[in-house]
């Protein structure tokens, strides 16, 4: 897929026509002011209508998957998507990626992969005398890896820095990854055969998490009718790029979450770690992607303020892959899914979340 020609304000991604390899301490680290002329709210839940129905057309009723991939990628995170072979994880990856005209990569991981496969070597040249960096499919906005645990944790740790500070570090030097910058990435459930169940760590820097399921028996007919003698993906074309998500996620960012609302997503957070079904509760890592999914939620829904219900929509999603059972709660078959659901009736909800415009930074 062809990359967008990027704006002055924005340096091209590393590896694309023209676009020196620059380390960090040379291009600056700092986030990007909200380019002048931003699009506003109805502006952002048009171009998030058309990927949505773009996707819709590969991944035929599951539009609730759809919205969190959506609001994973304009909460400037990254999605993992984990369910039993066969349902369309690697389909939605691919759907996503194709409704955005920006730089793409696939990965499939497999045992024998190894980290510099993914972030890149540097090779020597034998006639300048000197080392070369090549970057590996990692510089992309959108990298798609398929079967992320079927590589062993050596390889999956890779993607720790990429994931978390969007740059690689090779070599005593350090390359910033282009924006938008969003790992999609697939596994199979851990029972199966061949799999490395993901560190903690690792899945502490994806923002959210979804399972697609089986489609209810009209979706599967449909899906036989539509897809049965041909692949959507193959008609899929662009629409968007990769300007306009750059600037949609400088718009979520100034979505306004009053302090009522901050305080309430911190304590379903801190209410994980007081379980005693959990052996390790939610990070304050993933206190901060509960936020920003929550803006993203609040965008996609046409409001430039967060309310409860945006949290609470948001909570299974973000939290629920990031909590680590007691080896009680795994023979009493609970799901950290439940346990969040629950939390989620027991903590206080904030009667009246004040909202003063004064305080609102718009756009």
């Amino acid at each position: 897929m062809a990359a967008s020609s990027q704006p002055a304000a924005y340096p091209p991604a590393p590896g694309q026509s023209g676009a020196p390899l620059t380390p960090v301490a040379q291009q600056g680290n700092g986030v990007p002011a909200m380019p002048p002329g931003a699009p506003g709210l109805s502006q952002l839940h048009t171009i998030m209508q058309r990927i949505a129905a773009n996707v819709e057309k590969v991944l035929v009723g599951k539009s609730d998957v759809v919205r969190v991939a959506l609001v994973t990628l304009l909460a400037d995170g990254h999605l993992l998507v984990e369910d039993v072979p066969g349902v369309g994880k690697t389909s939605l990856a691919k759907a996503l990626a194709r409704s955005i005209d920006c730089t793409v990569s696939r990965i499939q991981f497999t045992p024998d992969l190894m980290p510099s496969d993914i972030t890149g070597v540097s090779i020597y040249n034998r006639h300048n005398g000197e080392f070369e960096f090549r970057p590996g499919p990692v510089f992309a906005n959108i990298v798609v890896g398929d079967e992320i645990n079927r590589a062993s944790p050596k390889t999956q740790s890779s993607l720790l820095e990429c994931m978390e500070e969007n740059q690689v570090s090779i070599d005593g030097k350090t390359y910033r990854l282009d924006q938008p910058f969003m790992v999609i990435a697939t596994q199979n459930p851990i029972e199966m055969e061949g799999t490395y169940a993901l560190p903690e760590a690792q899945r502490d820097r994806f923002t959210c998490r979804v399972s697609i399921g089986y489609p209810d028996l009209n979706a599967e007919l449909a899906m036989v009718d539509e897809h049965a003698g041909h692949d959507p993906l193959a008609d899929l074309r662009p629409v968007a790029d990769a300007s306009q998500i750059r600037q949609l996620m400088a718009v979520v960012r100034y979505v306004h979450i009053a302090p009522e609302v901050r305080r309430y997503a911190v304590d379903l957070t801190s209410a994980t770690r007081r379980l005693p079904e959990l052996r390790l509760g939610a990070s304050p890592r993933a206190t901060l992607h509960l936020i920003r999914a929550a803006r993203a939620q609040a965008a996609l829904s046409g409001r430039d303020f967060v309310v409860p219900d945006d949290v609470q929509a948001v909570a299974v999603p973000v939290l629920a892959h990031r909590l680590v059972l007691t080896g009680e709660a795994h023979a009493g078959r609970r799901q950290p899914r439940d346990l969040v659901l629950q939390l989620i009736q027991r903590v206080p909800v904030p009667k009246r979340a004040e909202r003063s415009d004064n305080n609102i930074r718009r756009p």
